[in-house]
């Protein structure tokens, strides 16, 4: 194999394809990324036998067909420590494992392994395709429920975030038991799919396109759910086991006779309860919301600390005064992800969930917290 690549696409690709690596193991190949010259491209592969990814670089010359399997930090390190703007990659025809890049004034020999001992990392190939979207769509629906995932619960379905099917409309639903997101939009598909995707694959899948309109294709199996990213020489190719396990049944936790609502800029109420949140610690983290009128004050506490009052302007409020307690990080997770400029509030009483809205397509659960 003997390719002449654009370092900063391959740069690119290294990185993408290095996060699905595992820091540690005891299997030296699911250390390394398998590179693969043919058909005019450079494919770089890896895979932590859960997360599989395929990366195609076009802006390359390929002089040599052939493969290689090389440890992917060496790699990275560098490609990335290079200032030339193409290296050379070349391995060596007697088994493929030692593996020379050169820059303009450096030569770095690399041992690595057989690519016969690569594990299979999947292609789309001729996979039955359930749906597909435009990256921009899938984008928003993971943006706005990734967040709200467990990690690393002992109730391993919510670990996950459901990906949920019914004809053209796409639900997508995180939870972590005190916060719940609910996020939709539209593909093409037909028919209904439900499974639950594990957030590292939905993290890679956010990094895969810096282009909204790329057309992603994605197939459900028994146990896994393959995404293909665009078309041609710069595609890409994700795979993932499925999370196992029921998904708690969500739509019972959204409560629906809530009588009290209140609009907000989400930029105002952000920096409000970024600002409140200032003077809370581990034992005091709560922020007390006081609705009542077109006002919302915000006050915290902190014994040791101090006091903090916020007054934030709202829109006109239905219902009467409220006092209630919320984690102020909860709050301002979700107004990061909410690209709206105005965000509903709707309320019930200090002990029962609020729910935050924008327009239509986003509906955010949050349980209250008990104030001192």
């Amino acid at each position: 194999m003997k390719v002449i690549c654009d370092r900063a696409a391959l740069l690119e690709a290294v990185n993408l394809v290095s996060s699905v690596v595992l820091s540690r193991t005891s299997s030296p190949v699911l250390l390394c990324v398998k590179l693969t010259a043919a058909d005019g491209a450079l494919t770089l592969a890896a895979t932590d036998n859960e997360v599989g990814l395929r990366l195609n670089v076009d802006q390359v010359d390929i002089q040599e067909e052939g493969e290689s399997l090389i440890p992917a930090d060496k790699l990275a390190q560098i490609v990335r420590a290079s200032d030339d703007p193409t290296l050379t990659i070349e391995a060596e025809k007697a088994g493929a494992s030692t593996v020379h890049i050169r820059g303009g004034d450096s030569h770095f020999k690399v041992y690595g392994y057989d690519p016969k001992e690569a594990p299979k990392v999947r292609d789309f190939g001729d996979a039955e395709v359930d749906c597909e979207l435009k990256a921009v769509t899938l984008h928003e629906l993971i943006s706005r429920t990734l967040f709200a995932a467990a990690a690393e619960h002992s109730r391993y379905a919510i670990n996950g975030v459901l990906f949920d099917r019914d004809g053209k409309k796409l639900r997508m639903v995180a939870t972590d038991g005190r916060r719940l997101a609910v996020a939709r939009g539209e593909c093409k598909g037909a028919g209904k799919a439900s499974c639950i995707i594990p957030t590292k694959a939905l993290n890679l899948i956010n990094k895969l396109t810096d282009d909204g309109d790329t057309i992603i294709k994605i197939a459900i199996e028994d146990n896994q759910v393959v995404f293909a990213v665009g078309e041609g020489g710069d595609s890409a190719v994700l795979s993932s086991n499925l999370v196992e396990g029921a998904f708690p049944p969500f739509e019972d936790v959204i409560p629906k006779d809530l009588d009290k609502k209140v609009s907000f800029s989400s930029g105002a109420l952000s920096s409000a309860i970024r600002r409140a949140a200032l003077l809370t610690n581990e034992e005091s983290k709560g922020v007390r919301f006081s609705f009542a009128d077109e006002t919302l004050t915000l006050t915290s506490r902190a014994p040791e600390m101090g006091e903090a009052e916020i007054h934030v302007e709202a829109g006109s409020y239905e219902g009467d005064p409220l006092e209630i307690g919320f984690n102020p990080s909860f709050i301002t997770d979700v107004l990061k992800v909410v690209d709206g400029a105005e965000v509903m509030i709707e309320l019930k009483a200090p002990n029962k969930p609020g729910v935050i809205r924008t327009g239509n397509d986003f509906t955010y659960v949050i349980m209250p917290v008990n104030l001192q």
